[in-house]
């Protein structure tokens, strides 16, 4: 079971990689009810997702999700120690913490730019995240961690990249700094330099001077034919 586990993890990881550049060391988005699930069901996140993820990970959170846990009192105390460990993302909330469902949906905006994954047990955010291409989603159940399949939307994105209909998010940003250092990018109310087209000659001329050398050409014909019937008359 654990090696169709993994097999099934690496087909996953590989679609991420190809299809939305996702690179080692992974950035994987935990919320505070991944780390009480961890707790409950004694995974040591840490060591195992690596591992599953087949390559080096940094596990992160936001101060919103660590606030969120804080407020929630004893309950979720060790949930909280376990989110301390890992590494805190600044998040645009530093005076008005928010939700951790809200600020990790905030962290992935904008096509997903850092190439997060989220780790979380909300059904809520999950379907969230179902809705954007190009998320990784992670979640535990009985006792082991999972890499969901790619979503609709992800595979979607995809068949439109594989047939020339889309440019990436990620890329547009990177694109137009290329034609601006390129000088490719027109400033605004330049304006456009109108071509002149050489002019050719007037058909109608030309059929009238192919008209004219005919009968040019017709008439010592004429000349020469008058000439031999005065010789014969002679």
């Amino acid at each position: 079971m654990g090696v169709t586990r993994q097999k099934h993890a690496k087909k996953i990881m590989g679609f991420y990689k190809h299809n939305f550049q996702f690179h080692e060391p992974f950035q994987v988005l935990l919320d505070g009810t991944f780390c009480q699930a961890a707790l409950r069901n004694k995974i040591q996140i840490r060591e195992q997702l690596p591992g599953y993820l087949d390559g080096a990970a940094q596990l992160c959170t936001t101060r919103c999700v660590i606030k969120e846990l804080e407020s929630l009192g004893k309950a979720l105390y060790g949930a909280k120690l376990i989110a301390q460990r890992f590494q805190v993302r600044n998040c645009s909330h530093h005076k008005n913490p928010v939700s951790g469902s809200a600020c990790l949906l905030s962290m992935i905006e904008d096509g997903n730019p850092h190439h997060f994954f989220i780790a979380t047990q909300d059904q809520d955010l999950s379907n969230k995240v179902k809705r954007k291409p190009g998320i990784p989603l992670l979640f535990i159940i009985q006792n082991t961690m999972v890499l969901d399949k790619p979503s609709p939307k992800s595979l979607a994105f995809v068949q439109k990249l594989q047939t020339n209909q889309l440019v990436p998010e990620y890329q547009k940003q990177s694109i137009v700094e290329l034609k601006e250092k390129e000088g490719l990018v027109k400033q605004v109310g330049e304006k456009r330099r109108k071509r002149k087209r050489a002019g050719g000659p007037n058909p109608l001329s030309c059929l009238k001077k192919k008209k004219k050398k005919t009968q040019e050409g017709q008439e010592p014909s004429a000349e020469k034919k008058k000439r031999r019937k005065r010789k014969r008359n002679r």
